[in-house]
């Protein structure tokens, strides 16, 4: 019985600590909320497939990044940085914007690997 829960023990810890990793190898796209409610880029372009895109918070103000196409949201506080991880298969545009300053509107746009 001792064995079965070092195995276990064993297991977790190598899923534990992989994920981190695997998610540190995806290509890394960069979407900064500026202080004046846009976005920089407005339009960013990344492959198709499983991608991270780290999102910048410069302004003194909660943000969120919203896609309802893509059903992702992630709310940051004044100056805080974190991500989202997706997988797109399909090329396309896919809108976003900040919940918080809906006028202010976003394109993600996703194109074929090479």
């Amino acid at each position: 019985m001792p064995r079965l829960s070092c195995r276990v023990a064993a297991i977790a810890l190598a899923v534990l600590f992989t994920g981190p990793l695997v998610a540190a190898e995806l290509p890394t796209f960069e979407l900064r909320f500026k202080p004046d409610g846009t976005f920089e880029p407005a339009r960013l372009e990344v492959p198709s497939g499983r991608f991270k895109i780290k999102l910048i918070n410069e302004s003194q103000q909660p943000v969120e990044f919203e896609s309802l196409p893509l059903r992702k949201e992630k709310v940051l506080g004044p100056g805080v940085s974190s991500f989202v991880v997706l997988t797109i298969k399909r090329p396309g545009e896919y809108p976003f914007f900040d919940d918080f300053h809906q006028d202010v509107k976003g394109t993600l746009v996703v194109v074929p690997k090479p």
